[in-house]
């Protein structure tokens, strides 16, 4: 009985020395911490890329949706985000034309870390269809990150020939002008 005892008593020992130690522990949180301080940066830096190709994509997206607004609604180019815009599953009008994504449509406009701003440009036109605010000859569309470094580094702009501009500043072109003076995306 005393030997069978004794094993018991040594098997209990033994299992109880089977678990990690401090410095085991403290070494593989060593690790973990590595393998981040290496990762996260990469993450950011790709999410900051990706918050700026969509930023890109979202301007063609207005732009070609001012190109078909004009040809739609024989109305020139819409004075205002919002009038590309419009809720879904509500009838298209010349003042709600559903052309582009309701998030970046409605105030803020931000999507994807980056602030829309659109506006008519050159004048009114002169023949408005009846219950439609006037178009105008021409506009301006820019996208700027929210936060600078963070949600983005570049701001981005188009008008009516429909060609991206960007700016490795991160200011938003206050006119037409201004950004056709600016490097195009190739």
């Amino acid at each position: 009985m005393q030997a069978s005892a004794r094993r018991q008593s040594n098997q209990t020992r033994t299992q109880a020395d089977r678990g990690f130690s401090l410095i085991e522990l403290l070494i593989v949180v060593a690790i973990i911490l590595i393998v981040a301080a290496i990762a996260i940066p990469s993450l950011l830096r790709s999410k900051l890329a990706a918050d700026q190709a969509s930023a890109v994509a979202n301007l063609r997206t207005i732009s070609t949706a001012s190109v078909s607004y004009w040809v739609t609604y024989s109305n020139g180019y819409p004075a205002t985000l919002g009038t590309l815009g419009g809720s879904q599953g509500s009838s298209a009008t010349c003042n709600q034309a559903i052309l582009i994504d309701e998030v970046i449509a409605v105030a803020p406009s931000q999507k994807s870390g980056y602030q829309y701003a659109y506006s008519g440009d050159q004048g009114n036109i002169t023949s408005v269809p009846p219950g439609c605010t006037p178009g105008f000859m021409g506009y301006l569309a820019t996208a700027s990150p929210i936060v600078s470094g963070l949600t983005g580094d570049i701001s981005y702009c188009t008008n009516e020939p429909g060609v991206i501009h960007f700016d490795t500043t991160g200011a938003v072109a206050p006119s037409a002008a201004t950004c056709n003076l600016l490097p195009t995306i190739q």
